[in-house]
């Protein structure tokens, strides 16, 4: 369980970015793991600044535990607005990746709940009810506590997270370990840059499905891609694979690939995999994602609480 560190709450600005700057990572990875967005959790943590900045803070016992909740119910109230804005989007909606290479928990007890293929699962929950299964499988929380969060019974809690735990185990499957998943997924970027279908498919499972996150852009698939043969002869896209530099990147916690041209990324991709093959395919072409996932890879290197940003909007996606 996560334990309160000794630090004064006095009301000198100083000590108040230095609070908040020691909280900050998991206040990220809280909103983060809710929302599936780098760029709307950073809002979310800067929104909880703010209010951090005008709170009387002598009063406050316990600093983490206001944090945590005004991150939580931010992020509730941002996901359930989000969830509108997405009926809208064109083709499948993945989250944004980020990078998880200096930092593998984003700010968690526990790694749950930041694979890719885990938090696109967690978009079926309700807001309410993905924010109870962060708080206790990632973060460790106490019932009690989520309770204070949520503003809910403490057995409406124990129901919350006993039903999305249920609900996220039909969906996942057992999956391989990380040198396993490493292997297979450089396997398939190499079948898929020399066009080769028949190792393609061998590497996938009979019932693979790919995604691809482009919100209607030019080229990329508007609905989910099924069965091994059509996942194979669609990752072989050679306008896709033409002169471009495949690099190997840590996201979300495993293996995922950057896709480059010319000194531009034009896509992310990261795949699940069980003992059957590949599974799952994700594909995200979106520009604003992908220069999501490019500014989160320097997220920490600035001095955090006083220099947020949403992060640039802009990038490359496939010609």
């Amino acid at each position: 369980m996560y334990v309160e560190p000794s630090l004064t709450t006095p009301d000198d600005l100083e000590d108040a970015v230095a609070v908040f700057v020691h909280h900050r990572r998991r206040l990220f990875g809280i909103a983060y793991r809710i929302l599936g967005s780098t760029v709307e959790a950073e809002d979310v943590v800067q929104e909880v600044w703010l209010r951090w900045q005008k709170t009387d803070r002598s009063v406050v016992l316990s600093p983490a535990a206001f944090l945590s909740s005004a991150t939580t119910r931010l992020a509730i109230n941002v996901a359930q607005s989000a969830r509108v804005r997405r009926e809208t989007y064109i083709g499948p909606w993945l989250p944004e990746p980020v990078d998880t290479s200096a930092d593998p928990e984003v700010g968690a007890v526990r790694a749950e709940a930041v694979e890719m293929a885990l938090l696109l699962v967690l978009e079926k929950l309700t807001p309410v009810e993905r924010a109870a299964y962060v708080l206790r499988e990632a973060f460790d929380y106490a019932y009690a506590e989520i309770a204070d969060m949520l503003e809910v019974s403490l057995a409406n809690v124990r129901k919350i997270v006993s039903r999305a735990r249920r609900h996220l185990l039909d969906e996942r499957r057992e999956t391989v370990d990380a040198a396993e998943h490493r292997r297979l997924l450089s396997a398939f970027v190499s079948a898929a840059r020399t066009g080769d279908v028949a190792s393609l498919e061998a590497l996938l499972a009979p019932d693979v499905v790919s995604l691809s996150d482009g919100n209607g852009m030019r080229g990329c698939a508007r609905v989910p891609v099924l069965g091994r043969a059509r996942v194979a002869r669609l990752s072989v896209y050679r306008q896709l694979w033409r002169e471009t530099v495949p690099e190997l990147i840590d996201a979300n916690g495993a293996t995922g690939v950057l896709i480059h041209r010319d000194g531009r990324t034009l896509a992310f991709m990261t795949a699940s995999a069980s003992k059957h093959g590949i599974h799952q395919v994700l594909w995200v072409f979106t520009p604003s994602k992908i220069a999501a996932f490019l500014d989160s890879r320097s997220r920490f290197a600035a001095t955090p609480g006083l220099t947020y940003g949403a992060g640039s909007r802009t990038a490359a996606c496939r010609d």
